[in-house]
């Protein structure tokens, strides 16, 4: 049973993002403010999260319907017992030819030789500045800079692909965008910046608080210049661009002011086992209850099927008409990863 599935503005389905924990070691304030989720927050009970059973399952079927590419995510995914067995099943599954995590690097050094063994391919590590002063306030006092560098070096030893992704604030990080550049360029790994986005309730978003995909470019191209290249591929959510004379990169996602929804093929499963065809999504659809009946795998798939067909999400393109509702519920980012 295998056939490919595009939802009503004919996009494919292909990339799966799957969050393993609602929980995180950090409280960056872009997504989990501490004031929010404190010592009292409600994470989700473990008999609430699916197993690893059931994501290899989901995952399976997932595949069956065109997905090629599997993020796994979180909250932080290495908080979750056992990951690289996890890993290590889903690389079995056929379809499935490119598995990565995003993280926030505190734990990759501990972890990374047996993310690689179990045939992680690549690893995103989110990293909004260099200085530890300021890195402390942006994550609430969790973590160090040289940890997450160590993590960066411990995966790119254990011959695990490296981006670092940095989300840019005014008034907050921008200073760091060229120290970012220097330090990722002279290390050969691929920094992305990220525009400040307005996903979830939680963060106090405000437009006047992104630094845009121009601003970056002339920032970082006034000292080393900038060229953009071609995207690996269709629907790549970066806009990728190398420094004149190297074949040293940056990526800009840029989300606010330039809009990849047209190329959107991402479904998000939340750790709960929600189906979300958005990351701006107010509802997400229960597989869990589903694949814990005695659903058959083509109920799933067909249901899978169904949610994705009738899908019609561009929240980033509606935001840039005006359409968007202020105010509107949307998911936090910590329960589906980014």
């Amino acid at each position: 049973m295998s056939y490919a599935i595009v939802d009503t503005l004919k996009r494919p389905l292909r990339d799966l993002r799957l969050s393993v924990t609602d929980r995180c070691n950090f409280r960056c304030r872009y997504c989990m403010p501490e004031e929010i989720f404190g010592a009292d927050y409600p994470f989700l009970p473990a008999e609430n999260i699916l197993s690893f059973d059931e994501l290899e399952r989901l995952t399976r079927l997932f595949a069956s319907l065109g997905v090629k590419k599997v993020r796994i995510t979180g909250g932080e995914p290495l908080l979750r017992k056992g990951l690289p067995d996890l890993i290590n099943r889903l690389k079995q599954i056929e379809g499935i030819d490119d598995i990565a995590i995003t993280t926030n690097g505190s734990l990759l050094k501990k972890h990374a030789e047996a993310l690689s063994k179990a045939g992680l391919s690549r690893v995103t590590v989110s990293l909004d500045s260099l200085d530890e002063v300021r890195f402390q306030e942006l994550n609430g006092n969790r973590g160090s800079v040289k940890r997450v560098l160590e993590g960066i070096e411990a995966a790119a030893l254990a011959g695990i692909s490296v981006k670092i992704n940095m989300v840019v604030q005014k008034g907050k990080n921008e200073q760091d965008i060229l120290p970012m550049a220097h330090y990722f360029k002279d290390k050969k790994h691929t920094l992305r910046f990220i525009e400040y986005m307005d996903v979830g309730n939680s963060n106090g978003w405000k437009m006047d608080e992104v630094i845009t995909k121009k601003q970056i470019l002339d920032i970082v191209g006034q000292e080393m210049p900038l060229e953009e290249i071609t995207p690996h591929y269709t629907g790549e959510v970066a806009t990728r661009y190398r420094y004149v004379g190297t074949e040293e990169e940056i990526g800009i996602i840029s989300s606010v002011t330039d809009s990849f929804c047209s190329t959107c093929s991402r479904a998000r499963v939340s750790a709960e086992g929600k189906l979300y065809t958005c990351l701006f999504a107010s509802k997400g659809y229960d597989l869990r209850t589903l694949i814990r009946s005695e659903a058959s795998d083509h109920t799933v798939c067909d249901t899978i099927s169904d949610i994705w067909s009738h899908r019609k999400d561009r929240y980033s393109d509606e935001r840039a008409n005006g359409r968007q509702v202020q105010g509107a519920e949307k998911v936090e980012m910590s329960h589906i990863g980014g």
